[in-house]
């Protein structure tokens, strides 16, 4: 979907959906109304994704589904309160696109479903019973595999064969980062690498801690996956090459927007599989008896043109495997 196809989809505006005054009421909607609610930023190919899912099911908007938007660009706390106004047009079921809207959602509401394209620690949190059988109004996507991180922290170290020193980028506040951040540091241990992290739980923290990470001459830095650092993927990419730091990450978002290269799920499946959730709910199925899917492919993506702005020479075997290569 184009760009211009997604600004009409969204009014223009990432944290304020169009007029839905006509929507809230007591009843349920004609068309359905479905909330989204982001913790990074709007519109973006993800969210796309999820709209094509539903088209290719038979949907059209306007007809027979609308969809109220809701995004914090990057900033946790502003959630909650718009998790409380999607709430209040008394939606039919709601995305939480990234674990940190989830949370929000879910305090909002443990009655409208929520269905999200990326859960992550989930029977932990309290937002599902098991993957099997969630049991209250939460389910979805897990995309968050389990050993990931620690495969990345390998990675990191074919992207900069040698590499003695990681740093981490990381955004705690995020409740998906911390779990993250502890596999992380155990492979660094494992395989005798310096781990150090900088914390970034704001967009305005990015560039003072990746400038942290700089001044410790770290050979790489993992940048953890999470919706405020995947929503300011071009600023990290650019400060980071301007540093001359080489940046791994769990999404290809980061690649695509200038990052060096990532190793992990593709998104776009994930957002839009979404749709099938949402299509199950509006034909009368329970979030609680929607097993939790996971995705069965991992993708390996590599920016040439940020290596050779990096100076580093991307071994051959690499490229042989990756599944996506910009030029």
């Amino acid at each position: 979907m184009k760009r211009r196809q997604f600004i009409r989809l969204i009014g223009g505006a990432a944290a304020i959906a169009w007029p839905v005054s006509a929507l809230s009421q007591d009843h349920p909607q004609t068309p359905p109304l479905i909330g989204f609610l982001s913790g990074a930023t709007l519109p973006s190919e993800r969210s796309g994704m999820f709209v094509q899912g539903l088209q290719e099911l038979g949907y059209v908007e306007g007809r027979n589904f609308q969809v109220a938007y809701r995004a914090s660009e990057g900033y946790h706390d502003r959630l909650p309160a718009f998790a409380e106004e999607l709430v209040g047009l008394k939606p039919a079921v709601m995305i939480g696109a990234g674990l940190d809207a989830v949370v929000a959602l879910r305090e909002a509401t443990q009655t409208i479903p929520i269905v999200s394209p990326t859960l992550a620690d989930a029977v932990h949190l309290g937002l599902i019973t098991t993957e099997g059988r969630p049991g209250a109004n939460v389910t979805g996507i897990e995309p968050y595999v389990a050993g990931l991180p620690a495969k990345q922290m390998e990675f990191a170290r074919e992207v900069v064969p040698g590499a003695k020193s990681v740093g981490l980028l990381t955004n705690l506040s995020d409740p998906k980062a911390p779990p993250q951040a502890q596999e992380l540091e155990a492979a660094g241990r494992g395989l005798e690498i310096n781990v150090t992290s900088s914390d970034a739980n704001r967009p305005e923290e990015i560039e003072s801690a990746l400038q942290v990470l700089a001044s410790r001459r770290v050979d790489v830095v993992i940048v953890l996956q999470s919706s405020m650092l995947i929503g300011n993927s071009q600023q990290i990419a650019a400060s980071a090459l301007a540093k001359r730091l080489p940046t791994v990450y769990g999404y290809r978002e980061h690649v695509v927007a200038g990052g060096l290269a990532s190793y992990g799920v593709d998104l776009r499946w994930c957002y839009h599989r979404s749709a099938y959730f949402v299509d199950k709910i509006l034909h009368g199925a329970r979030p609680a008896d929607l097993p939790v899917e996971f995705p069965t492919n991992l993708v390996l993506s590599i920016n040439l043109k940020t290596a050779k702005a990096l100076g580093l020479e991307i071994l051959p075997t690499l490229l042989a495997r990756a599944d996506e290569v910009i030029e």
